[in-house]
C-alpha cells in the first residue's frame, strides 16, 4: 500500500484523538480562513447513511465532523437547509487539458478531480510527448478542477521511437518504453491508460503491455483500458487479455459496455464473469457512464489496414470497393447511419445520414471521402436495459469519458443525471450509494488517500446539493448546457463554483505517492 494512503489514515487518527494542532505541519491551518457547514445532511462517501452533521473546513482541509449543532464559528457559515454535502465527485475518465480548456461545466455539476491521460493518449499529445513538462507547467497555473494523470501507452511508445505499426517492438524499443514509464510513475502519474481499439495501441500485443504492466505493478499503481473490443462476442476476451497484460498491477475497465449486447440477462452474466474474476484473487475494478450512445472516432469504422500510418489515399485507390464493402457491413451492424452523430465541425450535430444526403452521396462513399482521421461523434450502439444492471454493481465506479469540447451529453450532465434520474426518479440508486460510487471507491481505486471522503484530515473537496433540485439540462440537440442544483462546489477549501457560476480556480496536479 501507498505511503500517501499510510498518511491519510494516520492523519485521521491524529484529528481524532488530539485536533487539528496535534498534527505535525498542520497546526498552521488554524490561522486558515474557516467555512462551517452547519446542519447538513452529510454523505460522507463511505456508502454510510445520511445524517446530520456539522462540518468545519480550515484551509484545504476538513478540521471536524461533529453532532448538529445551530452553534459553532468561522469566517464563514454555510447553513445546511436540508441540502446534501458530499465529497466532490472523481471522474475516473476524463480529457481535455487544463492548460488549455475551461472545466466549470465539470464543476456545475459536482466534479472536483478529474483523471487524464486516457485510452492510450497524454493530454498534450502531438505537443510533449514527455508528460513531466506538462506536469511542471500545472503546478505554475491557475486551474479549475484537479487533476490525476495516468501515463500513456500511445504516447510511451512514441518517446521510445516505436513506430506506430510495429506490432513486435524490438527489447530495446521494451527497455525504452518501461524506463519511460518508470520516470512517468516516478513524477506523480497514478498509472498506466492503454486505447488498444485506436492507433497505435490498435497495433500492439499483449506481451508489449505485460511487460509494462510489471512496471506499473512496482509502483502499486492501476492499469486502466479502452480494451481491445467492446462488442459482445469479444468483451470476455478483452478482460482477460486487460488481466493477463496488467498483473500483478490492478486492471481496470475503462466505461464498460457491451456493444451490441441485449438485455439485463447479459449484463448479470457479465457481472457473474467480472466476479469470479475477483473471487480468484484479481483485484478488477470499472468505470461507466450512463449514457447508451458512446462518442469516439470515425476511425472506429474502418478497417485496421485502412488506418495510419498506412496511405490512405492508395488504399482508397486500389481497393476502394473492399473499402466500402467492410463501412457498409460495419454500419449496418452499429445501427445504420442514423445511429452516428456526428459531434466535429462541418457536420457537428448532423447524423451520417443527414450528411451523405446533403453531400449528395451514399453514406459509404461518403465515408472514404472524409476519411478515418476526419473527426468524431456519438455512436448509438448500447442497451440501455444492459448497461442500468451494470451501472448500479457496487464494483463500477462512474465516469464521465468527457472533455470540454465534446458534443455528447455526458461531458456536462453525468453526475447531474445519476442524481436526478437513478437516485430521485428511478430509485435505482440510494444517495449514499450514489455518492460512493462517484467519490470514495474510485479514491480507493487511484490510491487517492487523502480524498474522497468527508472524514478528519481529507482535503476539502466538498459538493452542497439538493437532490430534488438537481437537473442534467444537455442533450445530444444541445451538448453544453450545463448542470443544475449545486448550489457550492468547493476545491481544496475555496469555493470554486458557487450560484451557477465560476468563482475560483482552486485545482492542483495530484500526484501518488
Amino acid at each position: 500500500m501507498r505511503q500517501r494512503f499510510t498518511r491519510r489514515q494516520a492523519i485521521g487518527g491524529a484529528v481524532a484523538a488530539g485536533g487539528l494542532a496535534s498534527l505535525p505541519g498542520l497546526s498552521a491551518l488554524a490561522a486558515e480562513p474557516t467555512t462551517l457547514f452547519r446542519e447538513v445532511r452529510l454523505v460522507d462517501g463511505t456508502g454510510a447513511p445520511p445524517r446530520l452533521a456539522n462540518v468545519l473546513v480550515a484551509g484545504d482541509r476538513i478540521v471536524s465532523v461533529s453532532a448538529p449543532t445551530g452553534k459553532g464559528d468561522a469566517a464563514r457559515v454555510v447553513a445546511g437547509e436540508g441540502r446534501v454535502l458530499a465529497p466532490g465527485f472523481i471522474d475516473m475518465h476524463s480529457h481535455g487539458d487544463p492548460l488549455e480548456d475551461s472545466y466549470e461545466a465539470f464543476l456545475a455539476m459536482g466534479v472536483t478531480t478529474i483523471t487524464l491521460g486516457q485510452d492510450g493518449s497524454g493530454p498534450r499529445l502531438g505537443k510533449e510527448l514527455d508528460p513531466r513538462s506538462w506536469m511542471a507547467a500545472v503546478d505554475r497555473a491557475e486551474i479549475d478542477i484537479n487533476v490525476a494523470l495516468l501515463a500513456s501507452h500511445g504516447t510511451l511508445r512514441r518517446a521510445a521511437g516505436v513506430p506506430d505499426s510495429v506490432r513486435k517492438p524490438d527489447a530495446a524499443g521494451l527497455a525504452r518504453m518501461a524506463a519511460q514509464l518508470d520516470s512517468e510513475l516516478k513524477a506523480g502519474a497514478f498509472g498506466l491508460s492503454y486505447g488498444l481499439e485506436y492507433v497505435p495501441g490498435i497495433y500492439s500485443e499483449t506481451a508489449e503491455l505485460t511487460n509494462l504492466g510489471k512496471v506499473v505493478a512496482r509502483y502499486g499503481g492501476v492499469v486502466m483500458s479502452h480494451m481491445r473490443s467492446e462488442n459482445d462476442e469479444d468483451i470476455q476476451a478483452s478482460i482477460d487479455e486487460l488481466i493477463a497484460s496488467s498483473l500483478p498491477a490492478r486492471p481496470h475497465i475503462s466505461h464498460l459496455k457491451v456493444v451490441f449486447g441485449k438485455g439485463e440477462a447479459r449484463a448479470r452474466a457479465l457481472l457473474a464473469f467480472l466476479a469470479e474474476k475477483r473471487r480468484q484473487g484479481i483485484d478488477l475494478t470499472a468505470d461507466q457512464y450512463p449514457y447508451e450512445a458512446g462518442y469516439t472516432g470515425i476511425a472506429i469504422l474502418f478497417p485496421k489496414w485502412a488506418l495510419p500510418p498506412t496511405d490512405y489515399a492508395k488504399v482508397v485507390a486500389e481497393r476502394r470497393q473492399e473499402l466500402r464493402d467492410y463501412l457498409v457491413q460495419r454500419m449496418t451492424r452499429r445501427g445504420g447511419p442514423e445511429a452516428l452523430l456526428i459531434g466535429t465541425k462541418p457536420y457537428a450535430g448532423k447524423t451520417l445520414a443527414q450528411a451523405a444526403a446533403e453531400a449528395g452521396m451514399e453514406y459509404p462513399d461518403f465515408l472514404i471521402k472524409i476519411g478515418p482521421q476526419s473527426g468524431s461523434g456519438a455512436h448509438f450502439t448500447q442497451d440501455k436495459a444492459l448497461q442500468d444492471i451494470l451501472l448500479v454493481d457496487p464494483h463500477v465506479a462512474f465516469s464521465t469519458d468527457g472533455g470540454p469540447d465534446m458534443r455528447h451529453p455526458r461531458a456536462t450532465g453525468t453526475y447531474a443525471k445519476l442524481v436526478e434520474e437513478y437516485v430521485v426518479r428511478d430509485k435505482k440508486l440510494s444517495i449514499e450509494e450514489m455518492v460512493r460510487k462517484g467519490t470514495g471507491y474510485p479514491a480507493h481505486i487511484l490510491r487517492l488517500g487523502d480524498r474522497g471522503l468527508v472524514r478528519a484530515g481529507m482535503k476539502a473537496d466538498l459538493i452542497l446539493f439538493d437532490p430534488a433540485r438537481v437537473k442534467a439540462r444537455s442533450t445530444y440537440v444541445d451538448p453544453f448546457a450545463k448542470a443544475e442544483g449545486f448550489d457550492l462546489v468547493m476545491v481544496g477549501g475555496k469555493p470554486a463554483y458557487e450560484s451557477g457560476v465560476r468563482v475560483g480556480k482552486s485545482g492542483k496536479l495530484l500526484r501518488a505517492r
